[in-house]
């Protein structure tokens, strides 16, 4: 199983590696990052890693034995004991649980290491393996939302 690490300066090649190769698999069920996001990806991986010095934001990746990114799962937004849960797998590694342990993961360290209380998520109406794996990690459904003009659901989970 990949291992759940918090993302640093070095990860910079291997999470655009991943972008790059998911991105078509990605765009049919997520928003496209757009071409802006690959052009200018050294700008913003250095971004977010400010962001997450300043503890606003924990980004993860899931890392295969071979060093490769398979996963990220981030906790975003963070402010009052919350944050928004985002992830995204490799189509190579879609459908083998991996992204629901992940995500338990995530969640065991948003309470035990950031001191996170609730989690938020959201996801488009067609992506029920993303339905999923919000459900299994005990995730509850609390509304329609809107996804980049597309219909979506609301979840949220007390830690």
């Amino acid at each position: 199983m990949p291992q759940l690490q918090l993302l640093r300066f070095d990860h910079a090649p291997a999470v655009l590696e991943f972008e790059r190769e998911n991105r078509a698999y990605f765009a049919a069920s997520v928003p496209d990052r757009g071409d802006h996001y690959f052009a200018h990806f050294d700008e913003r991986h250095q971004a977010l890693m400010a962001e997450q010095a300043a503890g606003l934001c924990f980004f993860h990746v899931l890392v295969g034995e071979a060093g490769e990114v398979v996963g990220r799962v981030n906790l975003v937004d963070v402010a009052d004991g919350s944050a928004e849960l985002g992830y995204r797998i490799a189509e190579k590694a879609a459908g083998r649980g991996v992204a629901t342990a992940a995500v338990h993961e995530a969640c065991g360290l948003a309470a035990t290491e950031y001191g996170l209380t609730t989690l938020r998520a959201v996801t488009t109406l067609d992506n029920p393996g993303s339905q999923g794996v919000l459900a299994r990690t005990g995730f509850t459904p609390v509304g329609d939302v809107r996804v980049d003009d597309r219909p979506g659901l609301g979840f949220v989970r007390r830690l």
